[in-house]
């Protein structure tokens, strides 16, 4: 046995060996599975828009398997370019889907197979899936260009009036005022804000000098609901009546009261009484022992 594993066939082994696991690697790399059991279908195609070898293959957006090569048909005899994909043997491809080909925002492409609804019929395994292109995201935002491109000079002349505006001085005191009036808001904010603090504070004292006030005018309307206001009014009334009649005895005369207020002859009387004894006061002052006599040793007879 040693003569047929010499140096030179084992290093010849171990070359192969490499080379083998090489080429496997490099596959794996790509994503391609050396030595599976996956599916294989033909994807017909008028533009991959630079699809490459590896690129995953999707079916409705979920990973199924990935694109193992690409032919283009250089006679034109097949029409188009021919995509071979692996992907898992458990998918079952239904009669009447497509395939097509996406690019997401960072230009990564994808093959996406858009499986029909057909529960009873299916492509088998080898047979060709029609394929067509997709505009991609990236596709999208290239048309919009050309209107972005319309809309720049409109916003140059947005942005110039937009300038000119803020370079009024007018604005610049809009915006001053606004500023202003801002802080006042924010300075009586606060204002209100201490004041309801405060209030706070006070209002269950209030409320509780409320309440005594309301029980105490409670308690004196209840007072006031037990006196006799009927009886009392008309004692009043009584009282003003008889005052009422006392006075009209007086004004015609009757009685002693009424007749010292209308007799004149009285008044005339006081006058010349009150005289007299004015005189006769004034006369006791000069003279007083005309009217008193006064003696420690007896009274002498003139």
């Amino acid at each position: 046995m040693e003569k047929y594993f010499t140096k030179e066939v084992r290093i010849a082994l171990m070359v192969i060996a490499g080379i083998v696991i090489l080429f496997a690697g490099m596959n794996f790399l790509k994503g391609l599975i050396v030595f599976s059991n996956d599916s294989s279908y033909k994807v017909m195609m008028k533009d991959i828009n630079g699809l490459s070898e590896s690129s995953p293959v999707y079916a409705d957006g979920y990973k199924v398997g990935v694109v193992r090569n690409i032919e283009y048909d250089y006679t034109g005899e097949k029409g188009g370019i021919l995509v071979t994909i692996d992907v898992d043997n458990a998918l079952r491809v239904p009669k009447g889907s497509t395939a097509e080909v996406e690019a997401d925002m960072m230009g990564n492409l994808k093959l996406n197979i858009l499986l029909a609804n057909n529960p009873r019929e299916r492509i088998e395994p080898g047979g060709i899936i029609p394929g067509n292109l997709t505009a991609g995201m990236m596709d999208e935002v290239g048309a919009m260009i050309p209107q972005v491109k319309a809309l720049l000079p409109k916003l140059d002349s947005i942005l110039t009036n937009v300038n000119a505006l803020l370079s009024d001085p007018a604005v610049a005191q809009i915006l001053h005022n606004t500023a202003q009036a801002t802080e006042n808001l924010n300075r009586t904010s606060q204002q209100l804000h201490g004041m309801m603090a405060v209030l706070d504070k006070k209002m269950p004292v209030m409320i509780e000098n409320a309440d005594k006030t309301l029980a105490h005018a409670e308690a004196i309307t209840e007072k006031v609901s037990a006196l006799d206001i009927s009886g009392t009014m008309a004692s009043v009334d009584a009282t003003l009546k008889n005052c009422q009649q006392l006075t009209e005895k007086i004004n015609s005369g009757e009685g002693s009261l009424g007749m010292l207020i209308n007799d004149p002859q009285l008044y005339v009387n006081l006058s010349n009484t009150m005289r007299d004894a004015d005189a006769l006061l004034v006369d006791l002052k000069a003279h007083p022992k005309r009217y008193v006599h006064f003696s420690l040793f007896g009274r002498k007879d003139k």
